[in-house]
């Protein structure tokens, strides 16, 4: 009988530890799960590719790191989430405010503070800074529309205090596919506003 044949037949004995250590050859035992938790870690040596199975491509999963995500969908170093109302700043200053606005990019649109002077309102409440967007004047949305659009609202408010919200981010993260939808922007004005 072939030496394989007999040792299936001995049974699950013929494999016990201190038998397979006496046989001539050098024969390793090894348990079945040993080297499991080592494939299953987040090494860094292990690329991206290397991760993703054809099961996870069926289903979609993406197993990617998230530095790799951000790579591929061009997420700007600079990125300011835009959807987080902690990136927004809302102030109410006195004419004249002493804020110098500049407009963005036209495909954009939308003004941002591109100083302030000092003495100012602004200055004074030190909340406003220079490269904030302006979003809104009083209830009134202005993300996105022009120079004169944004300087026509701050000029028709009669209020001793006029009311302000900044967005505290570039035009990057506030317009175009990186931007928050005009759905969210809704929502939040109607907090900041308290639904008027």
């Amino acid at each position: 009988m072939p030496r394989a044949l007999a040792l299936l037949a001995v049974g699950a004995g013929a494999f016990a530890p201190a038998q397979l250590a006496s046989h001539p050859r050098d024969v390793r035992v090894a348990g079945i799960f040993d080297g499991v938790k080592d494939a299953f870690s987040q090494d860094a040596g292990i690329l991206d590719e290397d991760r993703v199975t054809p099961f996870d491509r069926w289903l979609g999963i993406d197993v990617r790191s998230e530095d790799s995500k951000a790579e591929e969908f061009g997420v700007p170093d600079d990125f300011v989430d835009s959807m987080d109302e902690a990136n927004y700043v809302s102030v109410k200053l006195s004419k004249p405010m002493g804020i110098v606005f500049e407009e963005n990019d036209p495909s954009t649109g939308g003004v941002f503070v591109a100083s302030l002077a000092d003495g100012g309102a602004a200055a004074e409440n030190a909340s406003v800074k220079p490269g904030d967007q302006l979003v809104a004047v009083g209830d009134a949305l202005c993300k996105g529309k022009d120079f004169d659009a944004c300087l026509g609202l701050i000029q028709a408010s009669d209020a001793e205090l006029t009311s302000l919200v900044f967005f505290r981010g570039g035009p990057s993260s506030l317009y175009g596919n990186l931007g928050a939808s005009d759905g969210w922007m809704t929502e939040f004005m109607e907090k900041k506003t308290g639904g008027h």
